[in-house]
């Protein structure tokens, strides 16, 4: 077939987003279909909101014999043979909204003015769609709550997983993603305060210049230099296989997370139990507390703990890092399954 792979992009900014649209389309190729990828910048200014909504209507695929849309707002795109592997709202309009820690707009008349048309608007283009899958059950539960939408969950994979392998354990923990406020990297420097042990954490990522500076008089506030690791850029394919191929355990403490992220999957497929918290959203639909990681109250205290009984029984956090390997296939999550879906 001709599937056109329609999505939005932050221009210079890498993510997760994109790599379920390239991988996506690496696979599609492989399978022997002929694969157009077709990204629009998003603005992250409110006033261009609309205008932007209005150029992905303008967009025509006709020669698509199918179109697989993704980030916001590519679901506005018409075509005949529309499928959404939906992966979020704006969320500073939906799940963010009661959250002002999170969200980046303020609540007033104008605000709630563009909230409002845009449920509605979205509610629209969702039901143009011949199908609509999600990343997660939680994805899906916003969906039906806000635009009273059915969808289906397809977990997506990581291209390549075979790349990833268990090759020992350092004193390291490990948390590999975009540093920001509500990836809550600051939860893991605080609970380094309460520590025990000798572990250290190494964090990985690119950062605003604002958060960063958080992160590090965190550190210095706790005189945690020598224990604590930032780096601050992005991180390639194959050196995030070692990184992970070689920590103790990894971590990642998203606030609501749409998704359960493709660190925890990095970690999964390299043997590793994962530490998360109660309230990361769709992550603890992977990881299983005592099975596969740690799940813990997003307090510091709470997470030192976790974090010392990790480090310290280290036969029972292997044990957790072989379940988290067998999980990936007791969730069906592989790129075969998606493709008998998203064709289907």
């Amino acid at each position: 077939m001709k599937i056109a792979l329609c999505s939005s992009m932050v221009p210079f900014a890498k993510g997760g987003y994109r790599n379920v649209v390239d991988w996506l389309a690496l696979v599609l190729q492989e399978h022997g279909h002929h694969v157009e990828t077709v990204y629009l910048p998003q603005s992250n200014n409110v006033d261009n909101l609309f205008r932007q909504l209005g150029a992905y209507r303008w967009i025509h695929l006709e020669d698509a014999d199918r179109i697989i849309c993704f980030r916001p707002q590519a679901h506005l795109i018409p075509h005949p043979h529309k499928i959404l592997w939906f992966i979020h709202h704006i969320r500073e309009f939906y799940d963010l909204w009661d959250h002002p820690e999170y969200r980046l707009v303020p609540d007033n008349a104008k605000s709630r003015g563009i909230r409002n048309a845009l449920h509605s608007v979205d509610t629209r283009a969702l039901q143009e769609a011949r199908k609509i899958f999600t990343s997660s059950r939680v994805i899906s539960d916003r969906l039906k709550k806000s635009n009273d939408i059915e969808s289906e969950v397809l977990y997506p994979p990581i291209f390549q997983s075979e790349r990833f392998s268990n090759q020992g354990m350092n004193d390291e923990l490990l948390c590999v993603c975009r540093m920001a406020p509500h990836k809550r990297q600051h939860l893991l420097v605080e609970a380094m305060a309460y520590v025990k042990t000798s572990v250290r954490l190494r964090l990985c990522g690119p950062s605003s210049p604002e958060y960063a500076e958080k992160l590090n008089s965190l550190i210095r506030s706790y005189h945690l230099q020598g224990r604590v690791t930032i780096d601050d850029r992005w991180i390639g394919e194959e050196e995030k296989v070692q990184l992970f191929g070689s920590c103790f355990a990894a971590a990642y403490l998203p606030r609501d997370e749409d998704f359960y992220g493709y660190p925890t999957l990095e970690a999964a497929h390299s043997s590793k139990a994962l530490l998360t918290t109660t309230d990361a959203g769709a992550v603890s639909e992977f990881v299983v507390n005592g099975h596969n990681g740690c799940v813990a109250e997003p307090v510091p205290q709470e997470i030192a703990s976790s974090i010392d009984a990790l480090y310290n029984d280290r036969q029972a956090t292997q044990a957790m890092g072989d379940h988290a390997r067998d999980q990936i296939n007791k969730m069906g999550i592989s790129w075969s399954h998606v493709l008998e879906r998203l064709l289907s």
